[in-house]
């Protein structure tokens, strides 16, 4: 099989990347950065996860493939490597790591939803700040919600419930509300992951949205 891959992966070594697409913005992301290249001209290697396709990584230099990978991927070029992973609600990682450990952040390629998001941000600082903390408090909220029937659930397992008994949690909503918040978290884990924020406590919420 790895074999085959290899073989499928060389054929298509050298395609040409495909321009960006306004209807592709919901499940195509492209991220770029120029680098020294081997010969010390400079090289724009882009980075791209399609999510309608076969969600890999797949790397461009000047426009033409040079590599696919399954994420989490890392592709070794001049310098350094480009790391990319992701996450259920997007890319969480689209990194240039030098070879002394330093790390820089592709730019994301305009008119994807990651650069709409950015030059939002730019044009409108105080509106970007207002929804960044109304995420997080939708993630608290849910997070508050959901660990208590979590936790009724793993009390439901037989070994659990004979060692320690089972909970019953006390949170009970309405199936709207449940679904509203469902929707309303997996739309504030979109926006942490576009802005590129993170924090163990306030993201654990989406441990259990993708559940």
């Amino acid at each position: 099989m790895t074999d085959l891959d290899d073989t499928c992966e060389s054929d298509r070594t050298g395609e040409r990347l495909r321009p960006f697409r306004r209807y592709e913005v919901l499940h195509r992301a492209l991220y770029c950065i120029d680098l020294p290249g081997g010969d010390g001209a400079p090289v724009r290697y882009t980075a791209e996860v399609d999510a309608a396709a076969d969600w890999r990584a797949v790397l461009y230099a000047d426009g033409r493939r040079v590599g696919g990978k399954d994420l989490p991927a890392r592709f070794a070029v001049p310098g350094g490597a480009i790391e990319v992973d992701s996450s259920l609600y997007g890319i969480s990682r689209v990194h240039f790591v030098s070879a002394d450990g330093r790390e820089r952040r592709l730019a994301p390629v305009r008119g994807t939803l990651e650069d709409v998001r950015g030059r939002f941000a730019r044009r409108h600082p105080r509106w970007s700040r207002m929804i960044g903390r109304a995420a997080v408090a939708v993630l608290l909220v849910n997070l508050a919600v959901a660990a208590p029937q979590a936790l009724e659930l793993v009390t439901e397992l037989p070994r659990v419930a004979e060692r320690f008994g089972t909970f019953t949690s006390p949170v009970r909503l309405p199936w709207w509300l449940d679904t509203a918040l469902v929707l309303a978290g997996a739309a504030a884990a979109v926006e942490r992951v576009l802005t590129f924020r993170h924090n163990r406590l306030v993201d654990l919420e989406t441990l259990w949205t993708n559940v």
